[in-house]
């Protein structure tokens, strides 16, 4: 287990779309990843979002979600 602060929030707004929540202060349902690459994977392997969510996710989302947090990795 790893605190709120060492993970990365994906939140699902009212509009029903997918962002990566850096700060954590972002309204909207949330879910936490741990920032990697290999958690990222997992939970697509594990579907771990969707049980989260409680909805499909479509594999665009995941692809953004893989380049906010690289972007977010070389900040």
């Amino acid at each position: 287990m790893k605190s709120k602060k060492e993970m990365l929030r994906v939140i699902r707004t009212s509009e029903g779309e997918f962002l990566l929540d850096a700060t954590g202060k972002k309204n909207g349902r949330g879910a936490y990843l741990c920032p990697s690459r290999a958690c990222l994977e997992k939970a697509i392997k594990g579907k771990g979002l969707e049980r989260s969510f409680q909805q499909a996710i479509p594999r665009e989302v995941y692809e953004t979600l893989e380049r906010e947090m690289r972007e977010i990795d070389t900040e």
